[in-house]
């Protein structure tokens, strides 16, 4: 069965939010999804839609969102439906939404060194396949300092602090780059990279990104199969 993405692009323009969008659909069909890209959050209005797709990508960036709207793409999530995305087209797109924050993981709140600062992304190898055979690398792009949550499963950092500032007072501290974190049935992926759509034409950066869609969106059809297999054994129990 095709599964079924939906990108949602606006925003702040300065992240190319309609390239990076077009660069993340060309991986979507790539990999066998039906893709629908939107360049309107109305596309979050109708609840029911968003239950019948396997992925929500968002990529837009400091919005504002109707509430009711957030609810919707958080019960699509919850039910199943996977939720991936990138930079500030995911953590920094509805700042006064903290019901987004909470359900994405994080939110960006500074880029010390800004555009052009050149840092290592250091990839955790851990029990997670979403990063197996890849090395750690280099990137010339804003360094993402974020508040996140203490429940993200953690897949890359990078060292802070390069860039001067009040922060470098500080110890310094890996701060993730990569993460995952589940969503009540669903799976949620972000990536801190991708400033501009350049860099997320990097080879390794598309690679990850493919993971990482390809990993939330199966969320859905093992959802399912859990609702399935809780079906078939109350028939069972109810035969006793």
């Amino acid at each position: 069965m095709t599964k079924k993405a939906l990108i949602v692009w606006g925003g702040w323009d300065g992240h190319q939010p309609k390239q990076v969008a077009e660069i993340f659909r060309g991986q979507l069909v790539k990999e066998g999804f039906e893709v629908e890209v939107s360049d309107t959050l109305e596309a979050f209005a109708d609840g029911e839609k968003l239950k019948a797709l396997d992925l929500i990508v968002p990529v837009w960036t400091m919005g504002k969102i109707d509430g009711a709207w957030v609810n919707n793409v958080s019960a699509a999530v919850q039910s199943g439906v996977g939720l991936a995305g990138c930079h500030g087209g995911m953590c920094d797109a509805f700042r006064d939404n903290t019901d987004w924050q909470f359900m994405t993981g994080g939110q960006w709140i500074a880029h010390p060194g800004n555009d052009g600062t050149t840092y290592d992304v250091n990839i955790k190898h851990s029990s997670s396949p979403l990063v197996d055979g890849i090395a750690d690398f280099t990137v010339s792009t804003e360094q993402y300092y974020l508040h996140t949550d203490p429940a993200n499963e953690v897949l890359a950092t990078t060292r802070f602090p390069l860039a001067d500032g009040p922060h470098a007072t500080n110890k310094s501290v890996d701060m993730p780059v990569i993460w995952t974190k589940r969503w009540g049935q669903g799976r949620v992926y972000y990536n801190s990279l991708g400033h501009q759509a350049n860099i997320m034409e990097i080879p390794v950066v598309q690679e990850l990104m493919r993971r990482g869609f390809n990993w939330a969106a199966e969320g859905k059809t093992l959802a399912n199969a859990d609702v399935k297999q809780e079906a078939y054994t109350g028939m069972q129990d109810n035969q006793l």
